[in-house]
């Protein structure tokens, strides 16, 4: 399915002047149900300026029109030959130079809380050299001390729907070939409710150690009380009076 020029850019707009539903914006410019939730929220996409896809080409006012009528109808774009072809791109993907310096940022986070992935996968998700991820990885970067890791969606450099994906197929790959996850692994591959459902084995605080035998029905030994007189009532020695 082809997208609008600018998705991001058409879903602010889409946003602030039409009534369409946030499923209804992410079907039609390719972008996460979040991300749209975020733009709306102000957290993402801030000071991006609208991009109207009705003077630009791409939707007909009535097309607007249907679909706010129709909760469930989908957008139709109309054929734009500058967007032919867009998702059959293939190699590294291009980041801009004001974003270039944020790479070595997001690479580490993806290292860090997704070792699951190649550095093909990274590569094509940040735009960024085998090399540089292989030097992140054995700490060998030249500014390695500087570099703290942050989400590449947050900086802009792919989107949400993007890395779950590759995240999902590396986790398919994973099962395929009989590799086992860790517990801490698996929780990243699944949503907070699931996570919060998965039984674990969690080692109990010593606090409340020797606590489970009284679950049971068991009694707990008594603590033997100290009597603060009894301290001072010694025994008299002979010379005592």
């Amino acid at each position: 399915m082809a997208l609008p020029l600018m998705p991001k850019a058409t879903a602010v707009w889409l946003i602030d002047n039409t009534t369409l539903d946030f499923k209804q914006i992410s079907a039609f410019t390719g972008l996460h149900e979040l991300e749209v939730n975020g733009i709306a929220d102000g957290e993402v996409a801030v000071g991006v300026k609208g991009f109207d896809p009705v003077a630009n080409k791409q939707l007909t006012a009535e097309e607007i029109k249907r679909c706010e009528a129709d909760p469930k109808a989908k957008l139709e774009l109309m054929f734009n030959p500058a967007s032919e072809g867009e998702m059959k791109r293939k190699g590294p993907r291009y980041t801009p130079l004001s974003k270039r310096q944020d790479r070595p940022a997001a690479i580490a986070w993806l290292v860090k809380f997704h070792p699951e992935l190649t550095d093909g996968q990274i590569s094509k998700l940040v735009g960024t050299t085998k090399p540089t991820i292989m030097a992140i990885r054995e700490r060998t970067h030249w500014n390695i001390a500087n570099i703290q890791p942050i989400d590449p969606v947050a900086l802009g450099m792919c989107r949400q729907i993007e890395l779950d994906t590759v995240v999902a197929k590396a986790a398919a790959k994973a099962a395929k070939n009989g590799e086992v996850m860790s517990d801490e692994e698996r929780m990243k591959l699944v949503s907070t409710e699931q996570s919060l459902q998965m039984e674990e084995d969690r080692p109990m605080p010593s606090n409340v150690s020797g606590l489970e035998n009284f679950a049971l029905g068991e009694k707990p030994e008594k603590e033997k009380v100290l009597d603060a007189d009894s301290l001072f009532n010694l025994p008299k020695g002979d010379g005592d009076e």
